[in-house]
């Protein structure tokens, strides 16, 4: 890729260090903070959550640029892993090896927080990483851009929840899938979205932070599933009226592909047409459904094809990609590669749109203070 304009990744990732929760967590939940144990030789260093199922294994975390051959979930060292992932100077210089200029930045364990069911927890727990990764990013805020994270434990906390984020100088935010009062279709959320609106904050549903059922068949069948959460989720707001109620409102949709966009939009107008008077909507819409979706929900992806290809059968102008740094499903070291194959087919307007003109327009990002690496 050649072009005369930086490239921003709308979904990359830390590596929260060995010390994140522990030390930037509040004292009276220290002893209940995640932290790093040594697993042995066969586990290798794991990261472990109270709630969670099973620890984290390291080999997954930061897998980006390995052979498919190599890729392994156990056995990984943390001081194996990409430097970047915690430390911020060399992060820029593993930014520079890809050709991105700035990245979109979310957490790791605390994907895996999203899920446990004590919200007190989580709410300590992503209080101490909002302290940790405002501190990362502060070392090159034009680069390093932070998502904060909330527990919502009630939509009132919520709003304080991105006040403080906020006032921190992250970027934006990543939800948990389920929030603890009701669900987040309800009215009573009303107030926490046009806090988002007023603090220009842009609201992510990640991939893998939304508790879901076992998937049927063999391992590998699991990872076609993961982008069901985020769907559901996106459905949710559409016929729930959210965005009736609140047209500025901007979510993005991370980390679940973007190839299957005009299709689900497709599908979600076939519903409301043709079966809307026997499965109501939750909410009475003026509009169809695709509509919302195409105006009011980013979606990120990485080395989705199929999403350049059909950028015109959807709103290309909510279309950011991303490099997914450090994670085994990265496109790093040689998203430029990529990047130069699967935009073949695009104009040069769409092409800077979706690689920079997007993220930096949603995030507020002054292009003029990156630098072009590609």
């Amino acid at each position: 890729m050649k072009v005369d304009y930086p490239i921003i990744s709308a979904d990359s990732h830390i590596t929260e260090a060995p010390n994140t929760y522990t030390d930037f967590i509040e004292p009276a939940w220290r002893d209940r903070a995640p932290h790093l144990v040594d697993g042995g030789d066969k586990m290798g260093d794991m990261f472990v959550v109270e709630g969670s199922a099973m620890p984290i294994p390291m080999g997954l975390v930061a897998a980006a640029g390995k052979d498919p051959s190599e890729i392994r979930t156990k056995g990984t060292r943390f001081d194996e892993l990409h430097r970047g992932g915690w430390d911020p100077t060399a992060r820029l210089a593993e930014q520079d090896t890809d050709g991105v200029a700035a990245e979109i930045i979310y957490p790791t364990v605390g994907m895996v927080l999203c899920n446990i069911d004590d919200f007190d927890l989580k709410k300590a727990s992503f209080d101490a990483y909002n302290r940790w990764i405002a501190d990362y990013c502060s070392h090159a805020p034009h680069r390093l851009l932070g998502c904060g994270q909330t527990a919502m434990r009630s939509p009132e906390e919520g709003v304080e929840d991105l006040k403080a984020i906020k006032a921190l100088g992250l970027r934006g935010v990543m939800m948990p899938g389920q929030p603890a009062v009701e669900d987040y279709d309800s009215p009573v959320y009303d107030a926490f979205w046009e806090a988002a609106i007023e603090l220009e904050l842009p609201l992510s549903f990640h991939i893998l932070t939304t508790k879901s059922d076992k998937t049927r068949g063999p391992a590998i069948s699991s990872f076609l599933s993961i982008v069901r959460g985020c769907q559901d989720i996106m459905a949710m707001l559409v016929f729930g009226g959210v965005f009736e109620r609140h047209p500025d409102l901007k979510v993005v949709c991370v980390e679940a592909d973007a190839g299957w966009v005009p299709h689900f939009m497709y599908r979600m107008d076939h519903a409301f047409n043709r079966h809307r008077y026997w499965l109501k909507p939750g909410a009475d819409l003026t509009r169809l459904p695709s509509e919302y979706f195409a105006e009011n929900i980013y979606v990120t992806f990485q080395d989705d094809w199929t999403a350049f290809r059909f950028a015109d059968a959807m709103n290309w102008k909510r279309l950011m990609w991303a490099n997914d740094f450090p994670h085994s499903d990265s496109t790093w070291p040689w998203s430029q590669e990529l990047l130069d194959k699967h935009t073949e087919q695009l104009s040069d307007e769409q092409t800077k749109a979706i690689l920079s003109e997007n993220v930096a327009g949603l995030y507020g990002i002054d292009i003029s203070s990156l630098t072009t690496t590609a």
